[in-house]
């Protein structure tokens, strides 16, 4: 097969010009050659390379023997082929065909290195991907063809395996229609026989008659083509890759070129096959297992007595890993089954599939439980740890089979009731002894996982690396994980082997010693938290009493004090369990057991953080409880002074959590006294910004977290929506709350907590970390009347504060905050057996107020050419902002100054055209509320004909733009949203708008031809159903673009 004839032929000093700037680019003759000249002189190549000419520099290149230049020739035509098939000749692709065969026997021939030949082999499966779907008789049967050709010519079978896995991994990653991905799969599919057999022939060869690379060659293509093969040529290559992984001789050692690949393989099969699914037990699992009870032990024994996990161990461990993964329900419902594997090559008499389970088991807990710490000693123990979720999900799944041969005789006789309770003694016993082995290997596990998470001591640790310490902390998170897995087969045992290993190392543990092993046992009871019963346990009184946390350290010892802190807090809902006595000279409770450790650990900086985490938890989770102790939190509240500023929010908000159980009228002076000197601090900071504007600035934000703290931990915790069978305990609390509220003393706390927040407002608001203090404060102090506390404020100042706010600077976190703040203006009733709402005459006026500033802010802003574009975030937030009012506040659009309205809505038509997703859905979603509440509202007709009139038409033809092809096709469903309300709230007028639209000269160019539109808008003037003008619409939506006979256009629909 010749025929170079075909590609051009250049002139030799073209060819060494270009073979000049390749060794200039990666050879210099001069030495190191700098990165801006390098990305330079690869540019030129690469602009070099996209002319029709390049096609000429294969061949010269390829014969070429600096490697650099042979490489680019090889690559060269790789890219052609696949980038620039069009500046081809099409008539003469067969003749391509012959020369790219041609130049592959002859680089084989040559000796070429791998690298040349690989980019050969995928430039042929590239030229197949371009001939075999439109030319198929072109190359007929063209693996098998190429397959023998190149066999013809000299190529080893290394090199016909090599150019078959490349076959099947660019078929496999290329990005084809489906209708061609299933013409190329079938040519696969084709050559299965040929591929079988050739990596058989070679897998199967005895050791001294293959070379490393031919088996390593073999068993690549094998997976490659795994997902290609059917189970049935599979089944037979199994047991001689079980056979590569054993020794030659018993007394030799595991070949690593054979077991390495070999492993690789079975884990593929496992994985990435038509036996994937669990399923080839006979054929794949048991064989495994033999060959696991016969030879696993030696490796693992080998590696213990090392101490290192060499190459075959660490393949080994995947190998595990893989079995695990694919054979979870066979290990779980064998695990204490008498019966043996079906006949198998192996010891005699070969073990129970109990004893192989076991084994199997064993074999991984020993990688489980390797030596040392992981990502500083060893790397195996991770890949264990998925299995045991996998294993527990099986065991609980388990159903029990025994064989009975069924009589065919009609009725039922004594015998078949023998049977039958036999078959239940023999379920119920075997289920016994599953769960007897179960918890026997989960409480292995536990043990072993409570020594692999233990920290090291000091001196060792301080000679670990940064990224190894943060490896092994992502260790231990994934280990809490498994032991999730090990307390739902273990419960409250597991509970108890923790606790009395605890005890037991308190109780003989000397000097400095044990702490780590404390703290590694204190980890794991609180990686379980998820999984434990909030209900009363003798377990964890033992843990958070005298036995355990009134013997932890209180002073020192950071991480186990660190531990224990993120302990409470992860089981503060736990002491809701537990009766909490009021304050006295008798015992303490649990709680304030707790509750005092962590106190005790506030002023300690390196514990702050988790103490402050604790401490809220604790209170927020047992307010009711702690509300009697409430003169012990102001005693806390007294020694703030100890605890570091960046701590005192979630402090405050502990305190603010009992504050909250108290009786309403009870709240006021605490409330006072925690939140009086916020407010002070906050206008000292207001009075010093000028002075000193960086201190003023962090005090600020400091004070308007803890206000934000504060106003959280007043909230109650219950959901404060109000059922509207109104209840008398819900109106009497409403009104204890409003009496409270109207109190002087928090009128005026509330007044001066405005000021203080106005203040800040004016004077910082354009900082970004200034205003997102204030967001969160605006988020948490604003409430449903249902909700109020004490220092809940009114939504309408609020509102005006933005107003202001935006005025300075318009973000949108101002306009996210009005979206909140609009709605709040019109709440629910409170108690009352009406549905209907409707605002007070003072949120009226907020909004008839606020709205025109607000609107005229943010117009001037988005008017501003490429203001749009450039601030995303703030058009979404300005339609949800707008949408929000048209919701709630319809009629306050058409009272808007004059101007007003139409610029909102020459916005919305600009928004219309983005092609950022989220501003135009944004607009959308506006303008879809708009059109449906005006023309829903019986008081608004004069409304629904004006926007009809003004606004209708310019709305249409947005949309059926955006449909065309402006909008971004995933906005879809928005604008024939969008389209469907207009249709169905105009309808007439919908049917005239989209007439003139749809056959105007300035349509935006599309693929629709004008019977298209024609049919588009029949189709949806005649619909009588939302689902009939979406899928017109779709239609439409595939058709303007030129997708609609393209897989891709009906796979990719958006619904």
């Amino acid at each position: 097969m010749s025929g170079a004839s075909v590609l051009p032929v250049l002139s030799l000093s073209d060819v060494q010009q270009v073979a000049q700037l390749i060794q200039q680019a990666y050879a210099p003759a001069s030495g190191q050659v700098s990165a801006e000249n390098q990305r330079r002189l690869q540019q030129e190549i690469l602009e070099i390379q996209r002319r029709p000419e390049a096609w000429g520099l294969v061949v010269p290149f390829l014969e070429h023997q600096d490697p650099n230049i042979e490489f680019f020739g090889a690559h060269t035509i790789q890219v052609k082929i696949a980038r620039d098939w069009d500046q081809f000749p099409q008539d003469r692709t067969v003749e391509l065909r012959d020369v790219v065969l041609g130049l592959t026997v002859r680089a084989v021939n040559s000796g070429r290195s791998k690298v040349i030949l690989r980019k050969l082999y995928v430039s042929l499966t590239s030229l197949a991907l371009k001939l075999i779907p439109k030319h198929p008789g072109e190359w007929p049967s063209w693996v098998l063809s190429t397959v023998t050709y190149l066999s013809e010519n000299g190529a080893t079978a290394e090199h016909i395996l090599d150019f078959l896995t490349i076959v099947a991994e660019e078929i496999e990653s290329a990005d084809l229609l489906q209708p061609t991905r299933l013409q190329m799969r079938q040519t696969l599919l084709d050559s299965v026989s040929v591929v079988v057999q050739g990596i058989t022939t070679t897998i199967a060869k005895p050791a001294h008659q293959r070379t490393p690379g031919e088996l390593n060659s073999a068993l690549k293509c094998l997976e490659a083509w795994m997902p290609t093969l059917p189970a049935s040529d599979l089944t037979p290559l199994i047991p001689i890759l079980i056979n590569l992984l054993t020794p030659l001789q018993p007394a030799l050692e595991f070949d690593e070129n054979a077991f390495v690949p070999a492993s690789d393989a079975l884990q593929a099969i496992m994985s990435d096959s038509a036996l994937s699914d669990g399923s080839g037990s006979k054929s794949l699992t048991e064989p495994l297992l033999v060959w696991m009870h016969t030879w696993g032990g030696r490796i693992v024994d080998a590696t213990l007595r090392s101490g290192f996990v060499d190459t075959v161990s660490h393949s080994f461990c995947k190998l595990l890993a893989a079995v695990g993964d694919h054979s979870t329900s066979y290990l779980a419902s064998h695990l204490a089954s008498t019966s043996q594997p079906g006949p198998l090559a192996g010891p005699s008499p070969l073990p129970t599939k109990s004893q192989l389970n076991q084994n199997y088991l064993r074999l991984l807990l020993a990688y489980t439980a390797l030596p040392g710490y992981y990502g500083v000693d060893e790397e195996e123990s991770e890949m264990t740890l998925g299995f045991w979720y996998l294993f527990q999900e099986a065991l609980w799944s388990v159903e029990y089979q025994f064989g009975f041969e069924e009589e065919e005789e009609d009725g039922v006789d004594d015998s078949d009731v023998v049977r039958e309770r036999e078959k239940e003694r023999l379920e119920r016993e075997q289920e016994k002894d599953q769960w007897t082995i179960a918890k026997a290997v989960y409480s292995e596990l536990v043990t072993v996982l409570e020594r692999k998470v233990k920290w090291p001591g000091r001196d060792e640790l301080s000679r670990w690396a940064n990224d190894q310490k943060d490896k092994f902390q992502v260790y231990r998170r994934d280990v809490g994980d498994t032991l999730i897995n090990a307390y739902y087969i273990l419960r409250n045992d597991m509970l108890e082997f923790y606790i009395n290993g605890i005890v037991e190392r308190l109780n003989t543990r000397h000097g400095d010693d044990g702490w780590e092993e404390i703290e590694a046992a204190l980890h794991c009871i609180m990686s379980i938290q998820e999984a434990v019963p909030i209900e009363d346990n003798e377990q964890l009184q033992r843990l958070f009493g005298s036995e355990i946390l009134g013997r932890l350290p209180i002073s020192g010892r950071y991480r186990v004090r660190r531990t224990m802190l993120s302990l409470l807090g992860t089981y503060a809902s736990w002491f809701t369990t537990q009766r909490t006595p009021p304050p006295g000279p008798n015992q303490m409770s649990l709680l304030m057991t707790a509750v005092s450790y962590v106190v005790n650990a506030l002023p300690e900086s390196s514990l702050c953080l988790q103490a402050a985490n604790a401490l809220r938890d604790l209170c927020d989770a047992n307010r009711t409880a702690l509300a009697p102790h409430i003169a012990a939190f102001g005693e806390l509240h007294a020694g703030l002074t100890g605890i570091p500023d960046t701590e005192k929010a979630k402090v405050l908000q502990s305190i603010a959590s009992v504050i909250q159980a108290l009786p309403p009228e009870e709240e006021i002076p605490p409330v006072v006294t925690i939140v009086n000197p916020v407010v002070a601090k906050l206008m000292e900071a207001l009075q010093t910004s000028v002075r000193l504007p960086e201190d003023a600035r962090a005090l600020a934000i400091q004070q308007l977290q803890t206000l934000t703290g504060v106003a959280k931990g007043l909230t109650r915790t219950n959901d404060g929506l109000v059922s509207l069978d109104d209840s008398d305990e819900e109106r009497e609390a409403l009104e204890h709350m409003n009496r409270a509220r109207a109190d002087p003393r928090m009128v005026k706390l509330r007044d001066e907590l405005l000021n203080a927040v106005r203040g800040t407002v004016e004077l910082m608001s354009t900082d970004a970390s200034v205003s997102d203090a204030l967001s969160d404060l605006f988020k948490s102090i604003t409430s449903l009347p249902t909700d109020a506390t004490l220092i809940s404020l009114p939504p309408g100042p609020l509102l005006e504060l933005v107003c202001i706010a935006s005025q300075r600077q318009l973000t949108a976190v101002w306009l996210s905050l009005a979206s909140m703040l609009f709605p709040q203006l019109d709440p629910p009733p409170a108690i009352t057996t009406s549905l209907v709402s409707t605002p007070s005459p003072e949120n009226w006026a907020v909004v008839t107020n606020v709205l025109p500033v607000l609107l005229q802010i943010s117009l001037t802003f988005l008017g501003q050419p490429g203001a749009m574009e450039a601030n995303p975030d703030i058009v979404q937030a300005f339609f949800s902002c707008v949408e929000a009012v048209a919701r709630i506040f319809t009629k306050a659009l058409y009272q808007l100054p004059d101007g007003l309205l139409d610029a909102l809505m020459d916005c919305s038509m600009t928004a219309l055209s983005l092609q950022e997703r989220y501003s135009l859905v944004s607009s959308c979603t506006f303008l879809h509320t708009l059109v449906n509440r005006t023309t829903r509202s019986d008081d608004l007709e004069n409304g629904k004909t004006l926007l009809a009139q003004r606004h209708g038409r310019s709305i249409m033809q947005g949309v059926l733009l955006d449909l065309a092809g402006i909008a971004p096709r995933s906005a879809s469903p928005n604008l024939i949203d969008l389209l469907s309300v207009l249709l169905s709230r105009y309808p007439a007028e919908s049917r005239v708008w989209m007439s003139e639209v749809l056959f105007s000269d300035n349509f935006t160019p599309s693929k629709a031809s004008r019977e298209a539109k024609e049919k588009f808008l029949k189709s949806v003037a005649s619909s009588r159903t939302m689902k009939r003008t979406r899928e017109a619409a779709q239609e439409f939506v595939l058709v303007a673009r030129g997708l609609e006979n393209s897989s891709f256009g009906y796979s990719s629909v958006v619904v």
